[in-house]
């Protein structure tokens, strides 16, 4: 045989090599990170479960879910381990401030609109004889009443034209 026709299997045998490795790797972290787990450590389950670490054993963790909520899991159920920080501000809601620039954004949208000028100036360009342009300009040219006697006229020649139609009739195309 020939090397161009092994090419193709010894390709595929390294890639599987490859593949193999990197999940065996990925194993024993998992497997290292579990077996480092100290009690007060906040972790999270694989079914998406915050706690903290109350007790380790050799095959399970005693889990604290809440205040006199004891929960007992294997070791294989811990997804993985927080930081203090990460814990807190998923748990508590406690975000640890890394910006001390005093930047504050508010809980609505009042304080974007507002302005400098006084009260009585922004009242006054809201108050505006001009209506708004709203891109009508052919409905909003004739009178309301114009309007209405024409789409009751149009109501009134489909209403003459087509009979009317009973339930249990339907058009047959």
């Amino acid at each position: 045989m020939s090397l161009v026709t092994l090419l193709p299997f010894i390709v595929l045998i390294g890639a599987m090599f490859l593949m193999t490795r990197s999940a065996k790797k990925k194993q024993q972290q998992a497997a290292s990170m579990r077996n480092e787990l100290q009690p007060g450590s906040g972790v999270r389950t694989i079914g998406g479960m915050y706690a903290t670490v109350k007790e380790v054993n050799e095959e399970t963790v005693l889990l604290d879910a809440a205040p006199g909520v004891d929960l007992l899991f294997a070791k294989n159920a811990i997804g993985a381990v927080l930081s203090d920080d990460e814990y807190n501000r998923i748990v508590h809601g406690i975000e640890h401030d890394l910006k001390a620039d005093g930047s504050y954004v508010p809980d609505d949208a009042s304080s974007l609109t507002e302005t400098d000028e006084p009260a009585a100036d922004a009242s006054s360009d809201a108050s505006d004889d001009k209506p708004l342009d709203l891109g009508k300009k052919d409905v909003a040219a004739a009178p309301a009443d114009e309007v209405a006697e024409a789409k009751a006229d149009q109501a009134a020649d489909v209403d003459a034209s087509e009979p009317k139609k009973t339930d249990g009739e339907a058009d047959a195309k």
